[in-house]
């Protein structure tokens, strides 16, 4: 970059700003245009597909340069922070006519993927959170904002998983941190898998505001955090942030559990094949009638609740709308109008709300006479809470119907704005504007009486203003001392009256000063909206739970839910439930509902059966029924009993982590980890295929391995599905241990999935059924089954069943072991005996994969 010193005053003053935010890209306010210089340039000529120009370009080094016009700023910063820019927009802040030497500039905002209030990446029904992040060497503090809702809140974390976890529910795209002692090994967690953009906020004053928005939290490390989260945002948007609510700390251990894996494996919000919300619980669920309401909904998804009583609060709600289909409708019409009050008391306090927001708000606000007399109707003392907080605000809705013009534009500069009648000098300057042409028309014909002189006319220029002007051929009819000379052309004479200058500056002022005089009403309106910011949030609570909830209550009676009753004990009982979203994905066709029972002596289900044939969904099925019911939502069955789970944990599905580096038996390995590191005996564990991502005597190993772990030590309700048949036996050895299967038959060679769950083990797994049923060519299909029939014949392996006892394993002490080869190398035998030693129940899962690696390693050798 070339020395300040050889720049021109401008460029100097560019250069200051710049080196203020280097992080960001700087749009310098000339003219009708922002401007782009030096990298800033380079870069966004590129990123923006813009014409690359050079500023000097006569000199031995121009600068480059590139620029959009101001009018449509906002799609360029969009696309730029959609990308994960941060975007400083430098404005003049003095009148260039009064400005002496340089006209002075400011950055007078710094937008970033974390502060957007609207546009393109500010989604109706998805909050946009901005994140900070502290570490005190022991606990993580976190907070979050949006901008847009001005809600925050607060809490403590106690590892890296527990962060990321947090930040992968929250979506944050930006993260503060507070000082740079967060370890980098998190950070580039963080970046690699959510694509978070960071920012750095150390300092802090905390003045009388920054105390009042954090002053209920108790934890000096959260009070810490959100404090420089808010002075992060005073910074950087430099104006009101009055709608800012409150901090509130949470614990997350108040709320059901699922970890980063989790959430994906379940496809709660996002489909992992196709990442939109499609086919997802989110998508069967969203019935939501507003933007504030879908936000609410992806926030009870995130977090189900744990408190019984606050669960059967909700029930109770959707029960009672359940009950009352017409006024069920009703009140979903009335919901349809309402906007984003949310978002709309936000661009209130932020000063970016123009009439059309306020006509919205007006339109909203009387939508809530229609919602309490619906809720009143079916209230039996669900409602009253949300009753008393649903104020009409009669108040505001005068106000904006009495100030507001019905057709008032998006721009609040450019006039017809406030209504007639609003204020009586704007009324005058309209009538002036409006009966202008009119006064003129009519002073000029009673001067042409006046005079007698017929071509007589009044003018009207720019520099002179209103004029009466009179040929030379003219002049002697005049009588001297009629008018006051006001100026001499070639062929004519311009006069002035009194009366004339007195029209003119009422036509003139009428012109100049109403549009003024109109945004000046336009502030005034919505600073006394802006007083009422803090009631407007309330009532947006309630309408946007009362949304929430007759979304529930539309779903369940569309899919015929059931309310389940929750079950103090360990006693899991659903009766031909139904996988919520593959029963809407079938539609009309039929689906099989399957039940499953797991009273307080059965922990653990084996689930064994053809791949295809409906294992994974029945998982899948029971997992979503949970976090239904701990929305308080209804679940899809014919009848439900449930405990309140804590926490679930997934295995589902086959995946490679690329991003990570980790292949798919690393992945199946850590989230299986996580599981026995972190469950309970109220705790939901799901488990699909695990082991089948190694080689098949360590897989079976490892599945029996961490089988035994669980109902030992973990003792959590469990779904186990594997392809190892071998580990059936296991119900013989493990007392709360029990087998089922998915029912499928052969039929003229072909297979049939019942797609139903029957008690006991599956006789067998049916794989090469499968691959026909794939398409793979005939011949390769009997060269499988041919070799199948030596294997079980025991001409190339001798397959020995985990129950079976050979002569040679009774002095281990095991009742169960893996398949042997007929013949051992010494190596090899030195190796089993030293498998027969290991005590794998009382081995951790990671003890385990590391010891069969070891043995695995020395026979290869």
């Amino acid at each position: 970059m070339p020395q300040k010193t050889k720049n021109t005053p401008m460029m100097e003053q560019y250069l200051r700003i710049k080196e203020q935010y280097q992080d960001a890209f700087l749009f310098y306010r000339l003219g009708d245009f922002y401007e782009l210089f030096y990298d800033d340039a380079l870069k966004v000529a590129q990123l923006l597909e813009l014409t690359l120009t050079s500023r000097n370009k006569n000199a031995e080094d121009p600068i480059p340069m590139c620029g959009v016009p101001y009018h449509a700023a906002n799609n360029y910063i969009d696309i730029l922070v959609e990308q994960g820019y941060k975007v400083a927009i430098c404005e003049q802040v003095e009148d260039p006519k009064s400005a002496k030497g340089m006209v002075k500039r400011e950055v007078v905002q710094l937008i970033t993927p974390g502060t957007l209030m609207e546009g393109k990446g500010v989604n109706a029904k998805e909050n946009n959170f901005l994140t900070a992040l502290a570490f005190d060497q022991s606990h993580y503090g976190l907070s979050y904002v949006d901008l847009t809702t001005g809600e925050l809140c607060s809490t403590t974390l106690s590892d890296e998983e527990s962060v990321l976890n947090e930040a992968s529910s929250l979506k944050t795209k930006e993260m503060v941190l507070t000082s740079n002692d967060v370890p980098q090994s998190l950070k580039d967690t963080l970046k690699t898998r959510l694509g978070i953009v960071f920012s750095l906020q150390e300092d802090y004053d905390p003045n009388a505001e920054l105390q009042f928005l954090t002053s209920e939290l108790a934890s000096n490390l959260e009070k810490e955090t959100t404090g420089k989260l808010l002075q992060y945002l005073s910074l950087t948007q430099k104006r009101s942030l009055e709608h800012i609510q409150k901090a509130q700390s949470y614990q997350v251990d108040h709320y059901l559990k699922m970890d980063y894996y989790s959430k994906a494996n379940l496809e709660l919000s996002q489909s992992i094949r196709t990442g939109k919300k499609h086919g997802t619980l989110l998508w069967l669920l969203d019935e939501t009638q507003t933007a504030m309401g879908g936000r609410l909904l992806k926030q009870w998804l995130d977090r189900p609740l744990m408190q019984k009583n606050e669960i059967i609060k909700r029930q109770d709600q959707v029960a009672s709308l359940l009950q009352a289909f017409f006024e069920r409708e009703d009140l979903k019409e009335a919901l349809t109008k309402v906007y984003d009050l949310e978002r709309l008391a936000g661009r209130v306090a932020f000063g970016n709300v123009n009439g059309r927001d306020l006509l919205q708000l007006k339109s909203s606000l009387e939508q809530i006479p229609a919602i309490r007399t619906v809720l009143q109707g079916i209230d039996q003392g669900e409602w009253t809470q949300t009753l008393n907080n649903l104020e009409p605000m009669t108040d505001l809705v005068e106000l904006i119907a009495q100030s507001i013009n019905e057709e008032a534009p998006v721009e609040i500069t450019e006039g017809n704005v406030i209504k007639d009648g609003f204020s009586q000098q704007l009324d005058q300057y309209r009538k002036a504007m409006r009966n202008g042409k009119q006064w003129i028309a009519e002073l000029e014909a009673k001067e042409r009486e006046k005079t007698g002189i017929k071509n007589l006319k009044v003018g009207y220029n720019r520099v002179f203003g209103y004029y009466i002007e009179i040929t030379k051929a003219n002049l002697g009819n005049l009588a001297e001392g009629t008018y006051e000379r006001k100026q001499t052309l070639a062929n004519a004479e311009r006069f002035i009256t009194p009366e004339l200058k007195e029209l003119e500056k009422t036509i003139l002022e009428a012109e100049e000063q109403s549009v003024d005089l109109e945004y000046e009403l336009f502030l005034d309106v919505r600073q006394q909206v802006k007083t009422a910011i803090d009631r407007l949030q309330n009532l947006a609570k309630m309408v946007s739970k009362t949304d929430v909830l007759q979304g529930f209550a539309t779903v369940s009676e569309r899919y015929q839910y059931v309310r389940p009753t929750l079950s103090d004990q360990q006693e899991l009982t659903i009766v031909e439930g139904r996988h919520p979203v593959v029963e809407k994905v079938l539609d009309s066709q039929e689906y099989i509902a399957n039940s499953i029972e797991m009273n307080q002596d059965t922990s653990i289900l084996l689930i064994t059966g053809p791949n295809m044939s409906g294992k994974s969904t029945y998982m899948r099925q029971l997992a979503l029924t949970v976090i239904l019911a701990q929305m308080g939502c209804f679940v899809p069955a014919q009848s439900a009993i449930m405990p309140i789970f804590d926490r679930i944990f997934t295995r589902i599905g086959a995946s490679d982590d690329l991003i990570a580096g980790q292949s798919t038996f690393m992945v199946e390995m850590m989230e299986a980890n996580q599981a026995l590191a972190h469950a309970t005996p109220n705790s939901l564990v799901l488990f699909d295929e695990l082991g089948r991502g190694t080689a098949t005597y360590d897989g079976m190993a490892l599945a029996q391995a961490i089988i035994e772990y669980i109902h030992q030590n973990v003792r959590a309700k469990t779904l186990f599905s594997t392809h190892y048949h071998e580990l059936t036996v296991l119900q013989d050895e493990l007392s709360q241990l029990k087998n089922i299967h998915v029912g499928a038959v052969e039929k003229d060679g072909d297979l049939v999935f019942l797609h139903k769950m029957m008690e006991g083990p599956a006789d067998k797994s049916y794989g090469i059924h499968v691959a026909k049923i794939a398409g793979l060519p005939k011949d390769l299909l009997e060269r499988a089954d041919s070799i199948l029939q030596a294997l079980e014949k025991g001409k190339t392996l001798q397959n020995q069943n985990l129950s079976e006892k050979s002569s040679e394993m009774e002095d281990s002490g095991k009742n169960q072991q893996l398949s042997l080869f007929n013949e051992f190398t010494d190596q090899e035998s030195e190796t089993l005996n030293e498998l027969k030693t290991l005590d794998v129940v009382k081995m951790t899962p990671l003890d385990a994969l590391n010891k069969l690696y070891e043995l695995q390693q020395s026979i290869q050798e």
